[in-house]
């Protein structure tokens, strides 16, 4: 009967998260060469004469893919807050495998900088929210980007390549060019998260960018979760105020 309990309780949950990934629309953008699939909610009572926020998610290394539904794995619920509580069009694009959002320079573990040139797929992203922004259904004053892992060093990263795009931000777990800071500090705030127990990507990445920010005069928070190993995204999704101050920018 227990085994029965079990295996109800995890069919149901997998329809519960079918049901809601199936919200999100499936779309492709073409960038020069570059293919990037990606999914697309819009607000349940969507009226396209009215302006709506922009919010882009970008997930993992492990999502990668061009199946344009792994990207979903993590977060799916978190982000269809915004189809009811948060009315706002929500893009999540996915990363091709062997491919980096981010293309930053590493040293015996150590961030040490960026490469001047963006890798294709985040110039293609750049492309996709450059597209977004020229709708007339959103609202360029609440635009925002976060992202977990690789998508949080990409979410960083894309703040110092669209430097007055994004309002507010929340890296997860991720990590970026202190030397960059200064490009944005002052044009969005930021919601940093990360692990105390991390084993995969350092916590004291998330540390160095606070204290970057915090001296170049952004609005930015911190929070540490001291049991938490790097899936510190259950943890931060959970968190009742994000999107609340998100959008308060």
């Amino acid at each position: 009967m227990k085994k029965l309990l079990v295996l109800y309780l995890f069919l149901a949950s997998n329809l519960l998260n079918a049901q809601v990934t199936n919200l999100f629309e499936k779309k492709v953008f073409v960038h020069k060469t570059t293919t990037l699939p990606y999914r697309i909610l819009y607000p349940e009572d969507y009226n396209p004469d009215k302006k709506y926020p922009l919010l882009v998610f970008l997930h993992g290394a492990g999502e990668r893919g061009d199946d344009n539904e792994a990207q979903l794995v993590h977060g799916a619920k978190f982000l269809a807050r915004c189809r009811t509580e948060y009315p706002a069009i929500v893009i999540v694009p996915q990363c091709p495998k062997e491919n980096w959002w981010s293309s930053l320079k590493l040293s015996d573990g150590k961030i040490i900088g960026t490469e001047k040139k963006p890798a294709a797929i985040m110039d293609a992203l750049c492309a996709l929210i450059k597209n977004a922004l020229k709708s007339e259904q959103t609202d360029k004053r609440h635009v925002y980007v976060g992202g977990l892992s690789m998508g949080g060093m990409g979410t960083f990263e894309i703040l110092h390549r669209m430097p007055k795009t994004f309002a507010a931000a929340f890296p997860i777990c991720g990590g970026g060019d202190v030397s960059k800071v200064k490009k944005y500090a002052k044009h969005t705030a930021l919601w940093i998260f990360h692990g105390a127990k991390d084993g995969v990507v350092p916590v004291s990445w998330s540390r160095e960018m606070y204290e970057a920010l915090k001296t170049a005069g952004a609005e930015v928070l911190y929070t540490e979760y001291p049991n938490d190993n790097h899936n510190s995204w259950d943890s931060a999704f959970k968190e009742e105020g994000l999107l609340k101050w998100l959008f308060s920018h």
